[in-house]
């Protein structure tokens, strides 16, 4: 049996693994954002955050990738999201800026997931 069929079976189950890994996304970025302030003063200095995250080709390769990557599917979110009709946008609407992508495509995902639900329910 694959495993990947008891995720597409299990709506609810696949639902609070996209959930967990919003609540990882949210930690992961955000415990390296402290480490920087931390670092490199006390306050977040964006302009010195963009700086090091461009300090060498990988870390380039990195933030292009991240950016085009995030730049899609943050179109398609709003776009699925509206197709839809999925309440509660706004907190991945501002999650993507002020705490991570890494958390809002995750939590997005959840949301998406338990509407699909919602609506299979109806």
């Amino acid at each position: 049996m694959n495993s990947f069929n008891i995720l597409k079976n299990n709506k609810q189950t696949l639902s609070y693994i996209y959930l967990c890994l919003s609540i990882i996304g949210a930690i992961l970025p955000m415990m390296a954002n402290f480490n920087f302030a931390l670092e490199y003063g006390n306050s977040f200095d964006i302009k010195n955050f963009v700086s090091l995250a461009n300090a060498n080709p990988a870390a380039q390769s990195i933030s292009r990738d991240l950016f085009v990557g995030a730049s899609a599917v943050f179109i398609w979110i709003v776009n699925e999201s509206k197709k839809l009709n999925i309440k509660n946008m706004w907190i991945v609407y501002i999650g993507t800026f002020l705490i991570a992508f890494a958390f809002s495509a995750p939590f997005f995902l959840f949301l998406r997931e338990r509407r699909i639900i919602e609506i299979d329910n109806n």
